[in-house]
């Protein structure tokens, strides 16, 4: 790659340096965090830097899950933490989906709302009696968020109307849905650009200076950085409660009469599904090899992926014929604790990460706290 010694007088000036803000991460939070600090202060020289040529964590290789939290995950948060810690995190989702509906617009973002699914099989049936014994409960807290009467209820005939092997009790969610992830990261970037936001991919942010970036092509200044690198974000940060982790996800050929509808989540959340068209995305397993899903290596590992094909086929499909026809690995941020970390670090650095794999939730609503924060400094 070229570096900044040998760019043109014109390159320099127009794109690497006088920034008034410097983004580091093109996903999700970074993009919405240049959105909203340029919709707020047109004038400011806003720029994004990527070192791939897409977002290189999850913004573009999640499963496209508009979703909030399962019954039995919420339960298992509260499990470890107070319940106003626990809604308060599930209420940041809900407003996060409905901010992202309305800085891109549904039909932008292929949202579709065909509801979410939590299934139990036999060695399930402890937490499904748990989540049966608190539903009620979870519907008081969940309907002051979403307004919606009743978010969760019994659905188990949907466990034979989709075909399932295995799967005898489902709880249905009627505030989740499903995006296009390509759609929405498409519109992201199509609106930052329109906005006059410098998107620059391939460039790799070494080490963070007090005025400027050491990185792959040289020293870029600046005035205010923003880190929105989520599960790579050790590297800048070592002591912060943030640790990658690594999502496996297989896409099936399309099938022909496929039943099943919506997404789906099992065993605590470690698995989930849904349809795209004729299609089925199936992904998780991370609790297999939890050690070995802390890393950035965005590759797939047969470990995971024979034991998602064999679930496939074994229990979600089990009467299609069908090829993998794509698979591939994106990285998460998560720590102990779900809520992101949005922080002004000192006096020009700034930094929103940890999404918690609730990215398409949040992410956009991170970006405008975090840009809220910035514009007042």
């Amino acid at each position: 790659m070229i570096d900044l010694q040998n760019l043109s007088f014109w390159e320099k000036q127009t794109f690497i340096y006088n920034s008034d803000v410097v983004i580091i991460g093109s996903g999700i939070v970074g993009l919405s965090t240049a959105i909203y600090i340029k919709q707020r202060e047109n004038g400011k020289k806003v720029t994004v830097l990527e070192r791939g040529f897409l977002p290189s964590g999850a913004s573009t290789k999640n499963a496209g899950f508009s979703c909030i939290g399962s019954p039995s995950e919420i339960l298992d948060d509260l499990s470890k933490n107070s319940p106003e810690e626990v809604f308060a995190t599930v209420e940041k989702r809900w407003k996060g989906l409905l901010n992202l509906n309305e800085l891109l617009g549904i039909e932008n973002i292929g949202f579709e709302d065909l509801g979410s699914h939590e299934l139990f099989d036999d060695t399930s049936e402890p937490i499904y009696e748990q989540c049966l014994s608190k539903l009620d409960y979870l519907n008081d807290e969940l309907s002051k968020i979403t307004g919606k009467p009743r978010v969760y209820a019994l659905a188990n005939e949907k466990c034979q109307d989709f075909g399932f092997n295995g799967f005898n009790k489902a709880i249905s969610h009627a505030a989740e849905g499903q995006i296009d992830t390509g759609k929405m990261m498409k519109s992201l970037i199509t609106k930052a650009l329109s906005l006059g936001i410098n998107i620059l991919n391939g460039i790799e942010v070494k080490e963070i200076k007090k005025e400027h970036l050491i990185s792959n092509i040289g020293v870029i200044p600046y005035k205010q950085v923003a880190i929105c690198t989520n599960g790579f974000s050790k590297r800048f940060f070592p002591e912060m409660d943030v640790e990658p982790a690594r999502a496996q996800v297989i896409v099936t050929s399309e099938i022909e009469d496929l039943k099943l509808q919506g997404i789906y989540h099992f065993d605590a959340g470690y698995y989930y599904f849904r349809n795209i068209g004729k299609r089925v995305l199936f992904g998780g397993g991370r609790n297999l090899d939890f050690e070995g899903e802390k890393t950035e290596e965005l590759v797939t590992t047969e470990r995971i992926i024979s034991e998602l094909k064999q679930i496939l086929k074994e229990k979600i499909v089990p009467h299609a014929d069908f090829e993998v026809e794509h698979q591939w690995a994106g990285t998460m941020g998560v720590g102990h604790k779900k809520q992101p970390i949005i922080q002004r670090l000192n006096e020009n650095l700034y930094c929103g990460i940890r999404l918690g794999g609730m990215g398409v939730a949040i992410g956009s609503l991170v970006g405008k706290e975090l840009a809220e924060l910035m514009s007042k400094s």
